[in-house]
C-alpha cells in the first residue's frame, strides 16, 4: 500500500460499509494502524443504518456503492443529513453511481488510504 499518510485518520471515527469480507478486513486493519477508530465494517445497508443510530459521532465514512445487492443511498442520505463526509469505494464506472451523489468523491477498488485521504481531505 505504499507510504500511507496516517495523520488524516488519527483519532477519527470511521464507518466502513463494505460487503466483500477481505476488502473490508484489509481496510479496517489499515485504518486502525493509521490511528482511526473503525465502526464496522458492516456488510449491509440495514446494519450501517443501525450503527449510525448507535454512534452519533462518526467523523467520516467509506461506503461500497452496492451492499449485498442493495444501493447504499439510504446510508449516504443519513450521513449527508448529519454533514458527515464520505467517499464511495466502488468497482463500478461513474455512470453507475447514485444520481444524487455523482459529485461525491469515489475511489476505485481496491482502495488505499492515500487515495481515500486525497478524496476526503482535499
Amino acid at each position: 500500500m505504499g507510504n500511507v499518510r496516517t495523520d488524516p485518520f488519527r483519532g477519527l471515527r470511521v464507518l466502513v460499509a463494505e460487503d466483500e469480507y477481505l476488502v473490508a478486513d484489509d481496510l479496517r486493519r489499515e485504518l486502525e494502524a493509521a490511528g482511526a477508530d473503525v465502526i464496522g465494517p458492516v456488510p449491509s445497508v440495514a446494519t450501517a443504518l443501525e450503527l449510525l443510530a448507535l454512534h452519533g459521532d462518526i467523523d467520516i465514512a467509506i461506503l461500497d456503492v452496492n451492499l449485498g445487492g442493495e444501493t447504499v443511498v439510504p446510508v449516504a442520505d443519513a450521513l449527508s443529513a448529519r454533514d458527515v463526509r464520505f467517499v464511495f469505494a466502488t468497482g463500478y464506472d461513474t455512470w453507475a453511481m447514485p444520481t444524487a451523489y455523482v459529485d461525491t468523491p469515489s475511489c476505485e477498488k481496491p482502495v488505499d488510504l492515500d487515495t481515500i485521504a486525497d478524496s476526503l481531505f482535499r
